[in-house]
């Protein structure tokens, strides 16, 4: 393999759903309610692609739900502290680096936490690109994602290994003739 995608949410950082509801709320009722809500809800979808703002969500869920936008505002804070590198997939990511291996990322999350994201790490300049969902408002699992990224950084599929924690965008990328790692 010449080139490496790396998934970042569930690969490169932590995602945990449920415990970030543990995290945040001591009332179980409330755990699901937000859970079916917010991150099982089509919104949550819209934002990773770039069509809602965390504010249009949050403003969302708030009708929803009844909840104070404060808590959800919070909630959102939340979500973004979560998300935390995994020293073993950095150590991997340096590792490669320091081999001359082109790194990449491709990752369905919305364009602020991305940007957060970006502030809060140093490792970000080991990776020749990086493709966000909510910045091109395309999503893995579809075709036109993994087109996108191989098309922009002319990458070729046979040569290209993607690393994903989600079934669905392993087959995706599997279809286009990439090898991968789920």
């Amino acid at each position: 393999m010449r080139n490496v995608i790396f998934d970042l949410g569930g690969v490169v950082f932590d995602w945990n759903p449920d415990a970030i509801l543990e995290a945040y709320y001591d009332d179980i009722d409330a755990r699901a309610t937000i859970k079916r809500d917010l991150f099982q809800h089509p919104d949550w979808l819209l934002m990773d692609r770039g069509v809602y703002s965390e504010a249009d969500v949050i403003a969302r869920l708030e009708r929803r739900t009844g909840r104070q936008s404060l808590e959800l505002m919070g909630l959102f804070g939340e979500v973004r502290s979560s998300l935390r590198p995994k020293r073993d997939t950095v150590a991997l990511i340096e590792r490669l680096a320091q081999r001359q291996v082109p790194l990449y990322c491709l990752s369905n999350m919305p364009a602020s936490t991305f940007s957060h994201l970006k502030e809060s790490h140093a490792f970000w300049p080991l990776f020749r690109g990086i493709v966000i969902s909510g910045e091109i408002q395309m999503m893995k699992p579809e075709p036109e994602i993994f087109e996108y990224l191989l098309r922009r950084y002319e990458l070729t599929p046979g040569d290209t290994v993607f690393i994903d924690d989600h079934l669905p965008n392993v087959q995706a990328a599997q279809a286009l003739g990439m090898h991968t790692v789920w």
